[in-house]
Order: structure tokens, then sequence, then C-alpha cells
């Protein structure tokens, strides 16, 4: 298809009905792919061509509604005020065709997306292509697999990557479960002068034995006995990095959460989340006979009834 007579929104594979947006983001996609400093097969460069044409025209809101109006035959028709029509007289070989303005949020913030903002230009386009773009090396993103405790402390750490690097990383103190960590210049190589792309690095923490995260709060399970929870107990509870005590209140009920402030996972400017110890009643499985007499005893003199509503 030739590029006077093919149909822009075909080329640029979005309906007619299409958003501004849906069509730059269509052109963007396109353009990476059929760029002729990055694609060499035959017939890419006249496709570059062809999206980069429909693009020009469909971006500009004139533009398309002369071309949704008059199709193919958009140059002849009615002007808006103050408009000139396009006679097509810079017409001819390679991208000339295509006027490329870099510098009022046409093609060139265009390209400035695509190349990550730091192309070496040497001006209009040429014959041969856009000579002398350099392409900054696209950007990677791994898995980083850490305990709660190894995210909790941070410090420096070894990885061994897939394609056989070995990279040291700083892993921030408090380092959530999905937090990216930036490795800047890690990722793929640019071509030309153009600088590396960056290593991303995406959190996944170990699930805990004991420990249950939410945010920068920490949950655990703290077993306590019938009598601990009827009088109340001072008790211990684990912590990250050791234990604490904590006072079960008389008359706790299972699922009553303690708090102990700033245990939890730390945070920036030195604020911590807290630990939540949430008690269980445990009760003995096989209870010694003066056991079960004294809660037999129990049974029968006490009027508590935990089923009846209050």
């Amino acid at each position: 298809m030739s590029v006077a007579s093919q149909d822009y929104y075909e080329a640029l594979g979005v309906p007619r009905d299409a958003s501004a947006d849906d069509i730059r983001r269509a052109y963007r996609n396109l353009a990476r792919r059929l760029h002729p400093d990055v694609n060499k097969e035959p017939g890419a460069e006249d496709r570059f061509k062809a999206i980069s044409e429909a693009y020009e025209v469909l971006r500009d809101p004139d533009k398309r509604a002369r071309y949704d109006s008059f199709g193919a035959n958009w140059r002849a028709g009615p002007q808006p005020p103050g408009g000139s029509a396009e006679n097509g007289s810079d017409r001819g070989s390679g991208f000339r065709d295509v006027r490329v303005d870099f510098g009022s949020g046409g093609f060139g913030d265009i390209f400035d997306d695509l190349l990550g903002g730091r192309t070496g230009r040497t001006g209009r386009a040429g014959r041969g292509g856009f000579e002398g773009f350099s392409f900054r090396g696209a950007d990677q993103e791994a898995e980083l697999e850490l305990t709660l405790e190894e995210a909790a402390a941070g410090g420096r750490r070894r990885l061994s990557l897939g394609d056989g690097r070995e990279l040291e990383v700083e892993i921030p103190p408090g380092t959530r479960d999905g937090q990216r960590i930036r490795l800047s210049g890690q990722g793929s190589p640019g071509t030309g002068e153009a600088e590396p792309g960056d290593l991303f690095l995406r959190v996944r923490l170990k699930p805990h034995p004991r420990f249950r995260v939410q945010g920068r709060d920490l949950y655990v399970d703290l077993a306590v006995s019938p009598w601990e929870a009827a009088l109340g107990a001072d008790v211990s509870v684990p912590t990250l990095d050791g234990s604490a005590r904590v006072k079960v209140p008389a008359g706790s009920s299972s699922g009553r959460r303690l708090r102990l402030r700033g245990q939890g996972l730390p945070g920036g400017g030195g604020s911590a989340g807290d630990l939540y110890a949430v008690v269980m009643i445990h009760v003995p499985k096989k209870p010694t006979r003066r056991e079960r007499e004294l809660f037999e005893q129990l049974a029968s003199t006490s009027k508590f009834d935990p089923r009846r509503r209050r």
C-alpha cells in the first residue's frame, strides 16, 4: 500500500473513533519496532514511513477532521481559518514527506520517549532514515527474594543474575514486598554513545513461619492459657530481632490484639511499624486428672456463657 493511498487508521491499527492518547500509544508501539535504526528487515523502512505520515495527520485535530471528511483527498478539503493547503511538493523518497518538528509536542516528544530522551540528532531526516540516533539501553527487571529478617535489616547483598552477571545491591532497611530497587546503568547496553538502561529488582518476601506482614506492621499469634487470659499475665512475645514482654490484660479473649509500638518493619526517617500480638487461647490436649477436676469444678460454678449476646 502506498503512503499516498493508505488508510491512516489501518496503518496505526486503531479504530476511527480512537482517542488522541490511543493514537499516540499505537504510534509509539509501532515506531519502537519499525524504526530503521532498530529494524533492518525488508519493508520496515516503508512501514515506518507510512505510520509516520498517518500519525502526522491523525495527531492534528484539523488535519484529522479533514481526513475523516475527504479521505485520501483531505489536502484539497476546506481549510480552517488561517490555514493553507498542503500540496505535497516536498514529497519524495525516503522520509522527506514527513515533516519532523522536534520542538513542540510532535514527533520530537515521541522520539524523546522512544529513545529515552537521550538521542543524538543530526537534524531533519534523510533518505537513509534518521541518522545519528543513539538508543538508550532497555530497562530490565528481575525478582529479588528476601526473608523478612533480611528485608527488615537491609544491608548489602551479592546477587547472581541469570545472564551470568554478579552485582552488589544495597537493600534499604524495611524493604517491603513488591518494592522496586533501581540499579542505575545495570540494564541492557545502549547503542552508539547512549547510556545503558537500568535494572529494577522487584522484591518478593518469602513466607515467614511466624509473622504476617501488613504494610509496615507485623502480626504474630500469641498463645496463652485459659487462666492467663482470664486472670491476666505478663508473657514473652517473639519479635524480629529477639523477644519482648507484653502484658495480657485480665479477661482477654482470642483475637484480642496487643500492640508493641515500633517493633514492626523500619521505615524512612526513623519511623517504624508496630507489632501486634494476637491472643490465641490454648487448652491442654490431654489434661491431667487434677486439671480435669478443676475444669469440672469451674464448669459447675461459673455462670459465664460465651455464646450469650451482650
